[in-house]
C-alpha cells in the first residue's frame, strides 16, 4: 500500500520515457485559463471574509471590516471583461484551451460556460468552489467532488476527466478522486515536465503536472511588471523545452487567470509569446485531456 502523501524525489531521473507526442512534437504545449471569479470566499457566500488573492492589492491586507468592496470588483473584472479578452486572443489564432473551472463560478455566468461550450475546451474541475481543500474534512471533500460534477454537467455539458485544487490538496483528495471512479487524472502536482502514474493502494492513477512557474500569478507577487517580462520569461522556458524535444521531448503549461492577464497592459505579452510558437514547428498545442489520453494510449499504466 502506498499513502498518497508518500513522495518521490527520483522521477524519471536521467532517462525519462519518450512521449511520442503526435505527429513526432518536439513539444506539448497547453495554455490553462483558471476560471474563479463568483466562486471565491466573499460575505455575501456567507465565509466570514473577502478575498483578494491574485488582484491588485496582491497579498495586501487593507483591513476591510465587512465586504471588500474593492476585491470583488478586481475579481469581477476577470468574469465581466477579463474572459471575452483572453477568448478573442485564443480565437483569433485558433489555438485550443484548457479551463480550470470552478463549478460555482461558471453556474454564475451562464455566457461564459456557454462560450467554453461552444469553442470545445476542456474543463479541469478547479473545485466546488475556490476554496482551500487541505482545510476540508474528508466528509466535506467528498461532497464538494461531487456537487462540482453535477455542476459541470449542467453548466459546460459534460462531467470534468480532471482535477486541480486551489493551491494544493488535501491529503485524501487522490484518493477520493480515485474512488469517484471517473476522473483520468489530476494536476495537483508541480514535480516534472511529463505525465506519470502513481499508485495509491490497488489503483494506478495519472498525474498532468501543473506549473506556477510559467504564470501569470507572478504578476499579482510582483515577479512581473511589464507585459514584456512575461512574454521573454515563457520563451526562455519555451527554448529551452525545444531545444531539448530534440531528442527528449516534454510538455509544457501556461497558467492564465481572467482578472490578471486580461488587463490590456498585459495581454500583448501572451499575444507575443502566442505568436512566438505559431512561428515554430513541431509544436502540439492541445488541450489537457488530449494529453491524458495520449498518455493514457501511449504509456499505459501497466506498462510504466
Amino acid at each position: 500500500m502506498v499513502s498518497p502523501s508518500a513522495r518521490d524525489l527520483i522521477g524519471y531521473g536521467a532517462n525519462p520515457p519518450d512521449p511520442a507526442w503526435p505527429n513526432g512534437a518536439r513539444l506539448a504545449l497547453n495554455f490553462v485559463i483558471n476560471y474563479e471569479e463568483g466562486s471565491e470566499y466573499s460575505i455575501a457566500d456567507n465565509d466570514g471574509r473577502s478575498d483578494s488573492a491574485l488582484t491588485e492589492v496582491g497579498g495586501y491586507d487593507p483591513g476591510v471590516k465587512g465586504r471588500d468592496l474593492a476585491a470583488e470588483s478586481m475579481f469581477e473584472y476577470g468574469s465581466r471583461v477579463g474572459f471575452w479578452r483572453i477568448l478573442r486572443v485564443f480565437q483569433e489564432r485558433n489555438l485550443p484551451l484548457t479551463v480550470f473551472g470552478c463549478a460555482l463560478a461558471l453556474e454564475r455566468h451562464p455566457p461564459a460556460a456557454a462560450a467554453i461550450k461552444q469553442a470545445n475546451y476542456d474543463v479541469c474541475c478547479h473545485g466546488w468552489r475556490w476554496e482551500n481543500h487541505y482545510d476540508l474534512d474528508i466528509g466535506e471533500e467528498r461532497e464538494h467532488i461531487r456537487r462540482a460534477i453535477t455542476s459541470l454537467e449542467k453548466t459546460v455539458g459534460e462531467r470534468p476527466y480532471g482535477w486541480y485544487c486551489r493551491y494544493g490538496p488535501s491529503v485524501n483528495t487522490r484518493q477520493l478522486l480515485i474512488e469517484e471512479g471517473n476522473f483520468l487524472y489530476d494536476s495537483d502536482a508541480y514535480n516534472d515536465d511529463l505525465p506519470y502514474w502513481v499508485q495509491i493502494d490497488e489503483r494506478r492513477h495519472l498525474v498532468v503536472p501543473y506549473t506556477l512557474s510559467n504564470n501569470d500569478a507572478k504578476f499579482a507577487l510582483g515577479s512581473f511588471s511589464t507585459s514584456r517580462e512575461f512574454a521573454d520569461y515563457l520563451q526562455d522556458c519555451f527554448d529551452v523545452l525545444y531545444r531539448e524535444g530534440k531528442t527528449h521531448p516534454k510538455m509544457m503549461s501556461v497558467g492564465l487567470h481572467l482578472r490578471v492577464i486580461g488587463h490590456p497592459a498585459r495581454i500583448p505579452g501572451l499575444e507575443r509569446f502566442l505568436d512566438y510558437v505559431m512561428n515554430h514547428t513541431d509544436v502540439w498545442v492541445c488541450r489537457r485531456l488530449d494529453i491524458a489520453k495520449h498518455w493514457i494510449a501511449t504509456h499505459p499504466c501497466n506498462k510504466d
